[in-house]
């Protein structure tokens, strides 16, 4: 991709002309070349058309074939801990627990000076020990210091014997097993200890870190959820701040805390936050085995744990509405959703089912729907904030899910074909640092569900991804690439364009010039991923990809 400017950095006020390759846009389904100009989507159309801006704008860009798209929105990060996992402890990819142990090992001798040790990652369900590391081992593994290591979920964490010391009655908090690993208040506690260690330079590392990241990967829109049981309130307004300042990704916080009022819904306004929503827990994860749940789960005698019930999610809900702002839950299992309809359904008897719908409120997740909440979630306005990477990680007859919930129950899980079918609005996201930002691998995991039932167009999913996130915020004025749209958009190395859909017949129609559907790169598993190579937001370059 070269230019006809020696210029190398845009800015919002310049007009730019990108000529030469492929742009997806509604506004022509065959579309070349796209000028932008004041930060904004002037216009989309032919090659021969284009020669008409040539002359008047401040750079012409050659995409050289390469491929312009909406840039992505990633509707659910964890930016500090995405960061301390790219520059820190990441047990993801760690086969074994032997491996994981090993690491542990590595990274203590590697960080003497660190106050407590930070990882994250681990997944016993993937290791062929099948469980989790014993405080014993890791007490060995770090020369008994301090450790805080999460389970993938971040809904569990096992820890050394000198973090417990640093937290005084921890042993009498709920949530604590003795050679268990730490789930609700226990875990809570261990995790602000461990998070008070950091020091302001290493949280700025991370946060830039992980916004780098997302900008390398063609994201321009993050939605930062949290809260004061994931982070806290410095973190939360000082990675805002960040954001602001600097060239890079947009930044929206959610700050999941509860609203009874005017006045707890200003406070929320102050931090910075669109909403009170994000990770505001109504239940767990199914990894941890804290996810809500009407019947047991198939391998704990148990049905997990609730955190809110109707009666509190209609509280929440009806403050937010009168208050003007979003609301949201970070809700997984079947019993957790059926609280939240309901709750919401009564919000709405409160305040209104009009008002509910116009306030855009959101679920998190949302895996283990029903055909009764996902016609609650169509009927009250809900935003589905989802992450298909779980399906690809844990889905399928041999995988996590199936572990905790059975084959049959598993496969029930994340039905993204149905909430379309029943107009439920999608947002994509990773959740990351549970799984990595990665929003092609996203788009391909909705499409290639191991559900057959559960998946959904390449076209549909790419949406999801893009403009959904900017729908989720109350936009609907961007994530497209159309004129007055803003200019958020990547450009990618991809190979041919084509139309994937669940229906082969609904793929050959799509494919014929008369449908006028814009075609996107072939996702097909084991084909090659689209490379990023520039990253604009608001029409100023964030990234732009080493020529090599």
């Amino acid at each position: 991709m070269s230019s006809a400017s020696s210029t190398t950095e845009e800015t919002a006020h310049r007009t730019v002309l990108l000529r030469g390759g492929d742009v997806h846009s509604p506004a022509d389904p065959f579309a070349t070349a796209m000028v932008v100009e004041r930060g904004h989507v002037a216009w989309v159309g032919s090659e021969g058309a284009a020669d008409a801006f040539a002359g008047g704008v401040d750079e012409v860009v050659d995409l050289e074939g390469a491929l312009v798209t909406p840039a992505f929105t990633d509707a659910h990060v964890h930016t500090t801990a995405t960061g301390l996992a790219l520059t820190g402890l990441d047990l993801s990819s760690a086969h074994t627990l032997a491996e994981a142990l090993d690491a542990v090992r590595a990274h203590a001798a590697a960080r003497p000076d660190d106050k407590v040790l930070l990882g994250n990652g681990w997944d016993a369900a993937r290791w062929p020990e099948r469980r989790h590391p014993s405080r014993a081992e890791l007490d060995t593994a770090t020369g008994g210091r301090p450790l805080y290591l999460p389970r993938i979920d971040v809904h569990s964490a096992v820890v050394t014997t000198a973090l417990l010391d640093l937290v005084p009655g921890v042993r009498d908090l709920a949530g604590f097993r003795d050679g268990e690993p730490l789930t609700g208040a226990a875990h809570h506690a261990v995790r602000a200890a461990a998070h008070a260690a950091i020091t302001p330079r290493q949280r700025t590392e991370a946060q830039r870190a992980a916004l780098r990241r997302a900008a390398s990967l063609g994201i321009a829109v993050v939605h930062e959820c949290g809260g004061p049981e994931i982070s806290d309130e410095d973190d939360f307004t000082s990675l805002l701040a960040l954001a602001r300042a600097e060239a890079g990704p947009r930044v929206f916080g959610y700050w999941a805390e509860r609203v009874a009022g005017a006045k707890d819904a200003d406070r929320i306004r102050e931090l910075g936050a669109v909403g009170a929503a994000g990770d505001l827990f109504v239940d767990g994860s199914l990894g941890s085995h804290t996810a809500c749940l009407h019947a047991p789960y198939a391998d704990a005698p148990h049905t997990g744990a609730g955190h809110l019930d109707a009666a509190d999610v209609a509280a929440h809900v009806a403050a937010c509405t009168e208050a003007g702002i979003q609301a949201g839950f970070h809700a997984i299992g079947d019993a957790a959703l059926t609280a939240v309809v309901e709750g919401v359904r009564a919000a709405a008897e409160r305040v209104g089912l009009a008002r509910i719908r116009a306030a855009r409120h959101r679920v998190e997740h949302a895996e283990m729907l029903t055909p009764e909440t996902i016609a609650g979630f169509a009927e009250l306005g809900l935003t589905a904030s989802v992450q298909p990477a779980f399906d690809a990680l844990w889905g399928g007859d041999e995988g996590m899910y199936a572990d905790r919930l059975g084959v049959e129950r598993a496969r029930t899980l994340n039905p993204y074909a149905a909430l379309l079918r029943a107009g439920v609005p999608l947002a994509f996201g990773s959740d990351a640092p549970v799984t990595p930002l990665d929003p092609w691998g996203a788009v391909r995991a909705a499409a290639f569900h191991h559900t057959l039932d559960h998946r959904v167009s390449v076209r549909a999913a790419f949406t999801a991804h893009t403009r959904g996130g900017w729908r989720a915020l109350g936009r609907d004025d961007a994530g497209t690439l159309v004129p007055g749209a803003p200019a958020d958009y990547a450009v990618w190395q991809a190979a041919d364009l084509v139309v994937q859909a669940p229906d082969d017949r609904v793929a050959r129609w799509s494919t014929d010039p008369r449908s006028g559907t814009p075609g996107l790169p072939d996702l097909t598993p084991g084909a090659p991923l689209p490379v990023c190579l520039r990253t604009v937001v608001f029409g100023q370059t964030v990234f732009e990809r080493p020529n090599e």
